[in-house]
């Protein structure tokens, strides 16, 4: 597809049709890149998505169990 780029203020823009859109995913927010004298236009990806893709519950019951007590859970402080 040919179209024009649009004066807006000091840049530069362009309409991206609205089938466009919807077929590539492309929501509000987007990434934009700079490659091979290219520019690409991506879909954001919000902040720590798939973090816990791995997570595993079961692995985790008992967090504290593992720690070992030191000498200095049993005494007083000194401050």
């Amino acid at each position: 597809m040919k179209t024009h780029l649009r004066r807006l203020g000091n840049s530069k823009g362009v309409l991206l049709p609205a089938a466009a859109l919807a077929a590539s995913g492309i929501g509000d927010e987007i990434e934009l890149t700079v490659s091979a004298g290219r520019i690409v236009i991506t879909p954001a990806v919000p902040d720590r998505q798939g973090w816990f893709d791995g997570y595993q519950a079961e692995e985790d019951t008992d967090a504290w169990g593992r720690l070992v007590a030191t000498d200095a859970d049993s005494g007083e402080w000194e401050w």
